[in-house]
């Protein structure tokens, strides 16, 4: 019974393992009660005046206690995940890992920017808007998959985040969690995908070069060889 899931985990691409394996053992240190969610939410006053600078990660990566939550949020950010890092993201993990930190960031300076103009928010864990933004990205990069919701009805992948949105508010959730996912994920889409192709191709958005270093250049030089012919270069750039 080990093998399958050892095989599945292996295959899983290095970004969405990395996070999963972050989230999985975050809720299991919870669970046994190594830590408690006080010491990991986010908390501008503890991570300011108090040093606590650990928030600034640990309030991704927990979403919830184990349970029908935990596993309906995991579910879909691994599967979203994985598919997005396969295919727009294939050979370019540096490039992806920057979605995650512009996300991460960009949703940090939203929840911190409403907590100093007063804006009683009560976001303490920003892990569900920052899977809403792979989410989101995955969805209007991929606009013609059909997709059918508890096989009630069917949709194109665009409309999944505000049906989830949708499904999210019937249970009595505040939308804001995936509210913010949905801007946030729409300001990165719109300059990574749509201002490119009005601009002349002008890019505000650029990997920094030191995560290409660290990240991909390592798998270009992985298997070092001598001079080899043009054929081969063109191998090792796909």
């Amino acid at each position: 019974m080990a093998a399958p899931f050892e095989d599945w985990y292996r295959q899983m691409p290095v970004v969405t393992r990395t996070f999963m394996t972050g989230a999985v053992l975050t809720t299991l240190a919870v669970y046994l009660d190594i830590v408690h969610p006080l010491e990991l939410y986010l908390n501008p006053n503890l991570i300011f005046h108090k040093g606590e600078v650990w928030r600034l990660v640990t309030n991704f990566l927990f979403f919830d206690y184990f349970g029908i939550n935990f596993l309906f949020h995991m579910y879909f950010l691994v599967r979203h995940s994985r598919m997005l890092e396969e295919s727009s993201y294939r050979g370019r993990t540096a490039d992806y890992v920057f979605l995650w930190l512009f996300g991460a960031i960009f949703l940090l300076a939203l929840n911190i920017g409403m907590f100093y103009i007063n804006l009683d928010s009560r976001i303490l864990f920003l892990a569900p808007s920052l899977a809403f933004v792979i989410v989101y990205v995955w969805a209007r990069r991929n606009p013609n998959v059909r997709m059918s919701f508890l096989g009630l009805f069917t949709f194109n992948a665009p409309y999944l985040p505000w049906v989830i949105l949708g499904f999210g508010m019937l249970l009595g959730q505040s939308p804001l969690l995936d509210g913010l996912g949905i801007v946030v994920g729409h300001v990165y889409y719109y300059l990574e995908d749509i201002y490119p192709t009005i601009s002349n191709g002008r890019r505000i958005l650029r990997t920094p070069q030191f995560l290409k270093t660290i990240l991909d250049a390592p798998v270009a030089q992985q298997a070092p060889r001598p001079p080899a012919p043009a054929f081969d270069e063109h191998q090792h750039e796909q």
